[in-house]
């Protein structure tokens, strides 16, 4: 009995895969800074209300518990709002 013939693979030509260049941060130009800043924003929208509500939290506790009292709280608030200005 013969053996059974083999049919030769044709060989793939290999490719060279290029992969994409990353450009420098300072080659990015504007658009790179603008979409930076976009997205510095738009964590900043879904983080604010939350802190907002949690010092909201706190101050009610700080109210409830008679820790402090409205005044004291008004006062704080001024403190903070003379220390950003």
């Amino acid at each position: 009995m013969r053996p059974k013939r083999t049919v030769p693979r044709k060989r793939v030509s290999k490719r060279n895969v290029t992969r994409s260049t990353r450009r420098s941060k300072a080659s990015r130009g504007k658009s790179g800074v603008k979409r930076q800043l976009l997205d510095l924003c738009d964590q900043v929208d879904i983080v604010l209300p939350e802190v907002t509500a949690r010092v909201a939290a706190i101050e009610h506790l700080l109210l409830e518990l008679t820790l402090c009292t409205r005044d004291d709280l008004r006062r704080a608030r001024e403190f903070v709002r003379m220390q950003e200005a």
